[in-house]
């Protein structure tokens, strides 16, 4: 380990208290000092590769192929997803996995190929092992997606750890995404991203990786069709990209490359071919589906950086109802805890929470409260020392607790890897429950200081129980705030069993949606921002946690009028819409910008209001299908090169095309439009698509199309739900799902499928019934038939 955190340690004084100051030096000397003793030292290591095939042992849906200093076990799931790991690496034990590993599909065999190579051929996907080790994917037709050339390790002589790298090829025309939450993207070009949850310490724009989600998980489209790889191995890595070039070299293709260098464990492999909502639904199936949110957690959210007690609250959720203004949430920061007491509310600012969390759930707004790992290091507060009575803290290779700087000062960190301690922690969310609390956001989760924020807290040396396999924190870091997140959710599930829980993590890894969705915190104000808020959504969103969002307002500095009413509408279209307010996020309320502001705000919110019903559909077939809200242009044709390029629109559902304003004093921008029929929702234009259009973008609005022959469930004036029906072209047909929804209970609704068809001068719309179509279950309004729209 470098010194490098120590001198942003020693930089960081000056900002921080004097005390303060001090305990972050200390700190970082302690992590260094307790990894040059607990860490094996480096020296000599040996190269290694797999050699050639010795042996070969065929299995139900693939088999074993041993190789002259290796071996390599591979197989078909049932779900279609291919497996293979190396050196005796299996699927198990996996933090991603959401329970046991899927069952091999017995319709695939593992049979000899061409120049003393195997191969495993399933329905949708051929896998051939050469002779030295490559592997590569290909469709039914024989076309290649990748291939991944033989592996190297690196061995300490001495024992230890191997460091491995994997290169892979694909397509030319290739394009990647992906990779958790990366703030330049969607799309991502040639560089390194590093695969190690982190807190920058300032704001994060597009140029800023890694960020606080990072995931060995990669989407890679191309013409030849789309799949998504997971390395399953939760070390510290890098991985390389380089895009491909057709027609490089004389008129040959040059290559796209992948290539991940790993510090250690397992070099395991999970791929899944098709379409991407067949890539998804296959994610989806072996990592877990997405945890349902309620429904007020799909509207729109407020968070203080100071809260500044209860009265400030209340001032806050008024000028809301008296400006007319939507709000299901209000968000409360560390200010309201005791300072020494996690779990404790501070009696001095907040005397009567219950009751001011009754006042406003009345009003329909929920409290959620920020909850960090670190507890105060402070023996005679409860948390801590029950924490030590049950030994839940993490400790240093020499025995000892573990102690780092937090918002309390010295503070310890539990172990979230050991079951015990999950179960622990999740007991103490009693607390907030009875406190009035509906929510939950984890801070500080990758984990990382809060008195220097961006530092890294525990050593690399630190040990974790990694739920009875043991190991250091080089293996756990990755997957420490997505074992927070479960041990929050499995705890509020038992206590609160008849609702739904809320949690919201910053950190975590692949198959963290089994337990929640994740708040984009630390986005920058400025118009860079917005561009890393859209990315780091559509990114996570094809990793399979679809229910993100950034913080409206950014996280430094103070927004423009412009600049925070362009993120607002952004916002309002994304799944998890929060604003944000506070001494380091400037101002966050739409009426502290002007009434012109405001009112064009009041738009944005009701808007999002309105569509309640369609989040609410999206958020269920997400839990279904892995589908994510947000999706690239490109999601239902991956083949079409322009949408493939585009990364500043998206689709919400099936339905909705958003093109959000990204840049200052922009009035008209062009839309990429997908193959169908799309209308302007402002105007009712038709346009027909695949075409790229320029529509007005004024200050009120931001451009947003819905698919011709769409269904949509709304909130009608009256409050109650209905359905917005968007005209197909004629001579074509449209339909959708909706799935209503009682709010926060576990009942499994049924799926409503509609169809729209043209009868005449008419358009129908029906509901699909045992036999035949029945009426809709709510009312109707067509639109797109006329200038003013027209009527069922």
């Amino acid at each position: 380990m470098d010194g490098r955190d120590l001198v942003r340690s020693v930089k960081s004084v000056g900002s921080l208290g004097a005390a303060q100051g001090l305990r972050t030096v200390r700190a970082a000397w302690r992590r260094r000092r307790a990894d040059a003793t607990g860490l094996p030292p480096r020296g000599p290591v040996r190269a290694r590769v797999p050699g050639t095939v010795r042996e070969v042992e065929p299995g139900l849906g693939g088999g074993l192929v041993r190789f002259g200093r290796s071996e390599l076990r591979i197989f078909v799931a049932v779900n279609g997803a291919v497996f293979w790991g190396w050196d005796g690496a299996a699927p198990e034990p996996s933090y991603a996995l959401a329970g046991r590993c899927p069952d091999p599909d017995p319709r695939a065999a593992l049979e000899p190929d061409k120049d003393g190579g195997w191969r495993v051929v399933a329905e949708r996907v051929t896998v051939v092992v050469s002779r030295h080790g490559a592997v590569e994917v290909l469709t039914p037709g024989g076309v290649m997606l990748r291939r991944d050339l033989p592996p190297r390790w690196w061995e300490p002589v001495g024992g230890g750890a191997a460091r491995w790298m994997q290169r892979s090829e694909v397509p030319a025309d290739a394009r990647f995404f992906g990779l958790g939450g990366r703030a330049s993207g969607p799309r991502l070009r040639d560089g390194t991203y590093r695969l190690w949850n982190s807190a920058p310490g300032r704001a994060v724009g597009p140029g800023d990786d890694p960020l606080s989600v990072t995931m060995p998980v990669q989407m890679v489209v191309a013409d030849a069709g789309t799949h998504l790889v997971f390395y399953d191995n939760a070390w510290d890595g890098a991985v390389t990209l380089r895009e491909g070039e057709e027609g490089a070299g004389s008129g040959h293709d040059r290559a796209g490359t992948s290539e991940l260098r790993v510090d250690g464990g397992p070099l395991r492999c999970w791929v899944m071919v098709g379409a991407p909502a067949r890539v998804l639904l296959a994610w989806a199936s072996l990592t877990g589906a997405p945890a349902l949110p309620p429904a007020w957690a799909l509207g729109h959210h407020h968070a203080r950086g100071s809260s500044g007690g209860e009265e400030e609250v209340r001032r806050t959720a008024a000028g809301y109802r008296e400006h007319g203004l939507p709000l299901d949430a209000v968000h409360l920061g560390v200010d309201h805890f005791d300072a020494r007491r996690v779990f404790t509310v501070d009696q001095e600012r907040f005397p009567k929470l219950p009751v001011l969390a009754d006042e406003l759930r009345r009003e329909g707004i929920r409290l959620v409260s920020v909850v960090g790992p670190a507890v105060g290091a402070a023996p005679g507060t409860p948390v801590y020392d029950e924490g030590v009575e049950r030994d839940a803290f993490v400790r240093d290779a020499s025995g000892e607790v573990v102690e780092g700087v937090g918002w309390a000062g010295e503070v310890v960190f539990p172990d979230f890897t050991h079951a015990r301690v999950r179960a622990w922690w999740g007991g103490l969310y009693t607390e907030r429950l009875t406190q009035g609390f509906a929510g939950f956001w984890h801070s500080m989760d990758e984990p990382t200081s809060f008195a220097a924020f961006g530092e890294p807290t525990l050593p690399r040396s630190a040990r974790h129980a990694l739920d009875g396999r043991g190991g250091d924190h080089r293996e756990a870091h990755n997957v420490y705030g997505l074992c927070m997140a479960r041990a929050a959710y499995e705890g509020l599930r038992e206590r609160a069993p008849s609702e739904r829980p809320l949690v919201l993590s910053r950190s975590g890894w692949a198959g963290m949606q089994r337990h929640g969705g994740v708040w984009s915190g630390g986005v920058t104000t400025g118009w860079p921002g917005l561009r890393a808020a859209l990315s780091l959504v559509l990114g996570l969103g094809l990793c399979g946690v679809p229910h993100t969002g950034p913080d409206v307002g950014g996280f430094d500095g103070e927004a423009s009028p412009e600049l925070y009413l362009r993120g607002l509408q952004l916002g309002a279209y994304l799944p998890f819409f929060r604003t944000r307010a506070g001494a380091r996020a400037g101002r966050g309320e739409p009426w502290e910008f002007g009434a012109d502001v405001l009112g064009h705000a009041r738009v944005a919110l009701v808007e999002r209001r309105r569509l309640l019903p369609y989040f609410m559909t999206l958020a269920h077939l997400a839990r279904r299908t892995g589908a994510p809200y947000v999706r690239p242009l490109w999601w239902s044709a991956p083949e079409e090169r322009a949408l493939r390029d585009c990364e500043d629109a998206f689709l919400l559902g099936d339905c909705l095309l958003v093109a959000p304003v990204l840049a200052p004093g922009v009035g008209r921008r062009a839309v990429p439009l997908p193959r169908g029929r799309w209308y302007d929702t402002a105007t009712e234009r038709a346009y027909d698509g695949p075409a790229r259009v320029w529509v007005d973008a004024p200050l009120g609005r931001i451009p947003v199309f819905a698919r011709g022959g769409a269904v949509l469930p709304v909130l009608g004036e009256d409050g109650g739900t209905e359905l917005e029906v968007w005209a197909p072209a004629r001579g074509r047909t449209g339909g959708g799902l909706v799935v209503p929804d009682a709010g926060e209970g576990w009942e499994e609704p049924e799926i409503e499928r509609y169809t729209v068809r043209w009868s005449g001068p008419r358009v129908v719309v029906e509901r699909e019934g045992e036999d035949c179509g029945v009426e809709p279950s709510c009312p109707v309004r067509v639109r797109g038939v006329g200038t003013g729209g027209g009527q069922m």
